[in-house]
């Protein structure tokens, strides 16, 4: 264990032993890459509603909306581009709230509850905004410690990254997400 580890079990230890209260775990500190954060500034949520209302009709108008609001408010909680979280979305669910892999995965981001447990988030997993979160602190902190490339192809894969595949889609995703909003 290294010099950084010692100290957070120093201070976990310390604020165990006085009473402290641990109330979640915080966001990654910095934003995950800075081709994360440049690449998204041009994609707002109007682009987004208009994806998606053309892509999966099966949405409601609120629907849209929560899933626009909720994807710009994370991506920029946590230092993503909007466009790759809708990739995400878009590769995972095909932007449908209410999917479950039989895996477990959950909601449009198909997050597993076990990782989404940690985090202590607010409502349910199956709820928009909380699976957005979720999704969005899981990839940010993926892309933080193992780059932006393989940060992505451990969203699916976890530590046990074994193709470029799920990379690869994500990736073609792009060029459909802002065509479609562009129009």
């Amino acid at each position: 264990m290294g010099r950084t580890g010692v100290v957070t079990l120093i201070a976990l230890a310390a604020m165990l032993v006085s009473g402290a209260r641990l109330e979640r775990i915080e966001a990654p500190v910095a934003a995950a890459s800075p081709a994360a954060t440049s690449a998204g500034t041009d994609f707002d949520e109007a682009q987004l509603m208009r994806f998606l209302a053309r892509e999966n009709t099966a949405l409601s108008p609120n629907e849209i909306r929560r899933i626009a609001s909720a994807v710009i408010r994370y991506s920029a909680r946590y230092g993503l581009d909007p466009v790759l979280v809708t990739q995400v979305l878009w590769v995972e669910s095909r932007a449908r709230p209410w999917v479950r892999s039989p895996l477990g995965a959950v909601g449009l981001m198909q997050v597993m509850p076990h990782m989404a447990a940690k985090l202590e988030l607010a409502g349910s997993l199956a709820a928009i905004e909380t699976n957005i979160e979720a999704g969005c602190w899981i990839l940010a902190d993926n892309i933080r410690r193992l780059g932006e490339e393989d940060g992505i192809s451990a969203y699916f894969w976890g530590s046990d990254i074994r193709s470029v595949a799920y990379l690869n889609r994500v990736r073609k995703a792009r060029a459909a997400i802002r065509g479609a909003s562009e129009s």
